[in-house]
């Protein structure tokens, strides 16, 4: 059989997939929990559950990455044990990983053929890759160029590229890793119609995601897990996003939190004309003018890459600005120290957290006074001139440590425990305690529930609420669109490093945000605050 070659259709053809009684542990941890779950030809099978639950790891046994302690897997009725990604994609299993695994600078047919034997050794035939590419794209609606080079192509072309590569390969099952994370609305009914057809003829398709609605709106049958087991298998007619939600967590969610109205008050941050330098020495901000108010949440939203991440690092003293201002309560902050804006009235969640929000090594107390570590009464015993350096108060330190992960339920074994070993959203918890406590007038939030579960989500959404009443200005920035508009008062629109638009929060048009987020829509320039 030639690798590169063969006419469409499913000939490693799966009628059905069964896990029974999978087993996996790590140290300390028992990540699946004697597991059943199968999917079968023509059905989209979603697979839910909290961080940790246990889902990627239980996809990652079925692929080949992870071997399981117990348990055993059947392909169409026959045991099969799959020890590598490779036997995996032999049996007609294939993965789509959250993060896109592309050579940027190669072009579409390259990366597909990359790792593939070719009929032409040692030379690439990348006709006829492009040729069964051009017959996968049509007979999936998955149009993508084969001679484009992968770094020219959006965000949701580059992922038709991975689900071409495992067609290519000729899966007959495909997993996809919370395929939607950075994709626009229109993107997301795009991908939506591709899987529907897929399944139609006769792809199995797992489906992992933290958003209830598009598991309500694409899957067949879906399968909740909740730290390492099956809490339950259900029909989608037979489900409610508040069951499956309850299933999950354990109790009930709010998924629409009240949102008091407020009279919001004069203008904290200040961006005029903000022009600022990406990673690469290329224009990544341009001409970026907005204003955030007291008791208001302006939301950016935009798909990632379009200079979200750097307009927050401009606010936060991080990255420095080539022209324009940034101004907080009135003050010019642009280009001071990160410890100046802080002292401004800044609080900072970047998108980021482990890299930037915490350090690792540190304890969860130590972490949680990072930025007032040289203020009483956690430096109350002494100053070294030469040094430079207090002499820290570790009882004052640790009683308002304990304060704080009480009054943020943040779950940790002991105060002394290193922050790396904290969940994602503890981590997160423990940030908001430290930004929050010192009240400040302006809370930057980057990306702040991005890879957390549902509850760990309604808790920092709810405490965004509480802190926009209480007067805080808030800059939101989400690639999460629902949190966009479950959230903000007013919604700016970032497209190629600039403000394309800015609409109100309240009955914002999804097509049209999604359109401006695709650079198809500019609105006409209006007042920024």
């Amino acid at each position: 059989m030639n690798p590169q070659g063969e006419a469409l259709g499913l000939e490693k053809r799966i009628e059905s997939v069964e896990m029974r009684g999978i087993v996996k542990r790590f140290p300390g941890v028992l990540a699946n929990d004697h597991i059943d779950f199968d999917v079968h030809a023509g059905e989209i099978h979603a697979l839910l559950g909290e961080n940790g639950a246990g889902k990627t790891t239980l996809m990652n046994v079925l692929y080949g990455l992870y071997q399981p302690d117990e348990g055993e897997i059947y392909v169409n009725g026959r045991r099969v044990v799959i020890g590598s990604p490779y036997q995996a994609i032999k049996l007609g299993i294939g993965m789509v990983h959250q993060h896109f695994m592309l050579a940027q600078p190669l072009t579409v047919a390259e990366n597909v053929v990359l790792g593939l034997p070719s009929p032409r050794e040692p030379l690439l035939d990348l006709a006829q890759a492009e040729k069964r590419i051009n017959e996968i794209s049509q007979a999936y609606g998955l149009k993508v160029d084969p001679r484009a080079q992968v770094w020219q192509l959006a965000v949701g072309e580059q992922q038709r590229v991975e689900i071409i590569k495992a067609l290519y390969r000729q899966a007959a099952l495909l997993i996809l890793d919370e395929p939607t994370a950075v994709l626009t609305p229109q993107e997301v009914k795009e991908l939506f119609v591709v899987l529907r057809r897929m399944a139609e003829q006769g792809h199995a398709i797992i489906f992992i995601t933290h958003k209830l609605h598009e598991v309500m709106a694409l899957s067949d049958r879906i399968t909740v897990l909740k730290a390492g087991r099956v809490v339950a298998t259900v029909n989608r007619s037979d489900a409610t996003p508040e069951k499956l939600a309850q299933m999950m967590v354990g109790r009930e969610v709010l998924f629409r939190l009240p949102k008091e109205k407020v009279e919001k008050g004069r203008v904290i941050l200040q961006v005029k004309s903000l022009e600022a330098l990406g990673d690469k020495g290329l224009p990544a901000l341009k001409e970026v003018s907005l204003a955030v108010h007291q008791r208001e949440i302006l939301g950016i939203a935009g798909v990632s890459g379009n200079g979200q991440r750097e307009l927050a690092e401009v606010i936060a003293g991080l990255r420095p600005a080539r022209e324009g201002k940034v101004l907080i309560d009135g003050q010019d902050v642009t280009n001071r120290s990160p410890c100046d804006i802080i002292e401004q009235g800044l609080a900072y969640i970047p998108e980021e957290r482990l890299q930037m929000g915490v350090v690792t090594d540190f304890s969860v107390a130590e972490n949680m006074i990072l930025e007032t570590h040289g203020q009483r009464p956690f430096a109350d015993g002494g100053f070294l001139p030469l040094n430079r350096c207090w002499f820290l108060n570790r009882r004052a330190i640790e009683d308002y440590a304990t304060q704080k992960i009480s009054e943020y339920d943040v779950k940790t074994p002991d105060l002394r425990t290193p922050a790396r070993h904290l969940s994602g959203g503890n981590i997160q918890r423990l940030i908001l305690a430290r930004e929050l406590s010192r009240q400040p007038k302006l809370l930057l939030a980057a990306q702040p529930t991005r890879g957390l579960d549902i509850g760990a989500t309604e808790y920092i959404r709810r405490k965004l609420l509480e802190e926009r009443a209480r007067g805080t200005a808030i800059l939101l920035i989400s690639e999460d669109l629902d949190e966009i508009l479950a959230l903000s008062d007013r919604i700016a629109v970032m497209y190629e490093g600039e403000i394309v638009g800015i609409v109100p929060g309240e009955g914002a048009d999804v097509e049209q945000l999604g359109l401006m987020m695709a650079g198809a829509l500019r609105l006409e320039a209006g007042p920024t605050q």
